[in-house]
């Protein structure tokens, strides 16, 4: 029986830790208990960032622009050219959201107008869409902080 204690521990502690990744894996990749809702995930995102009024030396600090990104979306027979403002949570976060911006955020500014039809630029809730996906997307990339805020600044959509 002295022989056989050891091995029963052994396996106690691996039935445990394997029923405890199953349960992690479970409830966070199989159950799919996320809110599936874009603008849901992008309000839980920023839930923690406290609201407090900025002035405009302060906005300023915190905000950076990308401009005339002109792409064709889902329907090719469109090509869109939009300029969005990001309203980061502080200066640091700035700072790396300015290093990646083109080489990360672009090309996730890219993926979202591609997957859009022109009838979901028609009005302010595909757009609205729109800035909650880049939102939810941006803020997996940064490291450090969070993006708050994602404001359509020149829109344009054509036809070619």
């Amino acid at each position: 029986m002295k022989k056989m204690l050891p091995w029963l521990v052994s396996l106690l502690l691996a039935i445990t830790l394997i029923v405890t990744v199953g349960v992690y894996v479970w409830n966070h990749f199989i159950n799919g208990s996320g809110v599936k809702d874009p603008a849901q995930q992008a309000k839980e995102a920023v839930s923690n960032v406290e609201a407090k009024p900025l002035s405009a030396d302060d906005i300023v600090k915190v905000t950076s622009e990308l401009t005339d990104i002109k792409t064709n979306i889902a329907d090719s027979n469109y090509v869109v050219m939009v300029s969005f403002t990001f309203q980061l949570d502080k200066a640091k976060t700035k700072a790396e959201f300015d290093k990646i911006k083109e080489i990360q955020i672009k090309p996730i500014i890219n993926r979202a107008l591609w997957n859009m039809q022109p009838s979901d630029f028609q009005g302010t809730k595909g757009k609205d869409q729109l800035c909650a996906n880049l939102i939810n997307s941006i803020n997996s990339v940064l490291s450090e902080g969070k993006l708050t805020k994602v404001e359509i600044k020149d829109f344009l959509i054509s036809a070619i």
